[in-house]
């Protein structure tokens, strides 16, 4: 017993320290995956039919649906973007994190899931399923570092009631937070950019690949459009009234 906690203790402090790296770089993982995705697409069957694509459409607006519940409505300071560590000015228990404590972690697997399931391929998707189980692992080690240091016993009760990853739905309680319609639109329009941008991309590369020619979809192509408009919106509104208040 004393060899096994000697042992468990480096790896129990091992997991916040990679999360912090694996936090400040989360952006950019995903992009370690393109290679991955190259080499499932690379033989010799057809592409996968346009219903198959759907489907697979419908996996990641489900996770893009679900990061909206979650923004939409968590109260203010429950969390802030930021790229070198997690912040937190209160800890969120309603709503979404009612039933699992990392709901956007739950939301972007479904995501990475819906375009790993592009490639037509039983391996690929779950190669990005365990990939992502343990990326989300060590970033959500560090964030609950942070969080039992900020908020102590109400986040260590809080937790050994909430699933970490798994979601159970019986124990869902409604957020006291009204759901913010103008929050989601400024902070999920890249989101819907970038899962419109990865279907276009990833579907061109899947069927030239496999048909041995370049073939660009119309249809992926025109959802890339549907979701460029709203992102593009979002970022002249800030532009404008970035504008307006150096101006005042």
């Amino acid at each position: 017993m004393t060899d096994a906690r000697r042992k468990s203790g480096p790896i129990a402090e091992e997991l916040p320290t990679t999360g912090d790296t694996l936090f400040r770089w989360r952006s950019y993982m995903p992009l370690v995956l393109v290679p991955l995705f190259l080499v499932s697409v690379a033989d010799d069957r057809p592409p996968t039919p346009f219903a198959w694509e759907v489907f697979c459409f419908v996996v990641a607006l489900s996770g893009l649906l679900f990061r909206a519940l979650v923004i939409g409505t968590a109260p203010h300071g429950t969390s802030a973007r930021g790229t070198r560590r997690p912040t937190a000015e209160s800890l969120s228990t309603r709503g979404a994190y009612s039933i699992v404590r990392h709901p956007l972690y739950v939301a972007n697997t479904l995501v990475a899931l819906g375009c790993a399931l592009l490639s037509g391929t039983w391996y690929f998707p779950t190669i990005v399923l365990l990939l992502s189980f343990i990326y989300h692992e060590r970033i959500a080690a560090r964030e609950e570092a942070f969080l039992q240091t900020t908020f102590g016993d109400s986040f260590r009760a809080w937790a050994s009631e909430v699933p970490a990853m798994i979601p159970s739905f019986g124990r869902y309680q409604a957020s006291d937070v009204p759901f913010q319609t103008r929050r989601v639109l400024v902070q999920e329009s890249h989101g819907l950019c970038a899962v419109g941008t990865a279907f276009l991309v990833l579907d061109t590369i899947e069927d030239s690949m496999r048909l041995g020619y370049f073939h660009l979809d119309p249809r992926w192509l025109m959802f890339f459009i549907l979701t460029l408009i709203p992102f593009l919106l979002v970022v002249m509104t800030k532009k404008v009234g970035r504008q307006v208040a150096q101006t005042q």
